[in-house]
């Protein structure tokens, strides 16, 4: 058994040596019975000697299954940072994979891709100020470009339009000669009178019949003449 194995380590060792050599009988086994908060602190908060995460020490020999079992763990910090190279595990995966043989290169990428997937940051930087797709190998392209396209899609997340949201209308354009947000004319003494309707114009038609009403039409008339 495991913990026979084991007699006389702490928690903390053992999830060590369980990383190191993708153990994940053991790192499930030290992890029984306890509280979901009390997992995750103990899986972020223990560091080896080096000042590496557990997370670190599985991404630098490419534990691919012990890897995914603490991804599944409720709490599980994806990102933590070395203390020497301040590098995220991302960086250590990266580091690794580089170091691996161009026929362990589809291996390698399924791995980066399910770190990525499961929430690893690829626009933070190290120490040394570089990006994990800068720590690329240039021998393996298409690492790169896995890389950078979650690198997108974190640069365009707040870019998308919820489908569901009803759209807005536009307002009018403004007048022509009005700037746009400009308050409504008021009318004033100086603008232009407005015309006069049909039934005042000069040169509109009389329609009555009686004498005396046309003769009061043409005295109106006359009148706006003079």
């Amino acid at each position: 058994m495991a913990s026979e194995e084991h007699d006389g380590a702490t928690a903390q060792e053992q999830l060590i040596e369980a990383c190191r050599r993708n153990n994940t009988e053991l790192l499930t086994e030290v992890l029984e019975g306890r509280s979901e908060t009390d997992a995750a602190r103990l899986l972020n908060e223990t560091v080896t000697v080096l000042g590496n995460h557990l997370y670190h020490e599985a991404a630098s020999q490419g534990n691919y299954e012990i890897i995914d079992l603490l991804l599944d763990q409720p709490g599980f910090e994806c990102d933590p940072i070395s203390r020497r190279e301040r590098d995220t595990p991302l960086h250590t995966a990266i580091r690794w994979a580089n170091s691996e043989p161009p026929a362990q290169q589809p291996f390698a990428k399924a791995l980066i891709e399910m770190m990525l997937e499961a929430g690893s940051n690829p626009r933070i930087k190290n120490k040394a100020g570089l990006t994990a797709t800068q720590l690329v190998d240039p021998r393996y392209p298409e690492m790169r470009q896995l890389i950078q396209k979650h690198e997108y899609a974190l640069l365009n997340a707040g870019d998308f339009v919820d489908s569901d949201s009803k759209p807005t209308s536009a307002p009018p354009p403004p007048p022509p000669g009005r700037p746009a947000g400009a308050a409504p004319a008021i009318p004033s003494a100086a603008a232009p009178p407005i015309p006069p309707s049909a039934a005042e114009d000069d040169d509109a038609e009389f329609s009555g019949s009686d004498d005396e009403d046309r003769a009061e039409w043409e005295r109106q008339r006359r009148q706006r003449r003079a």
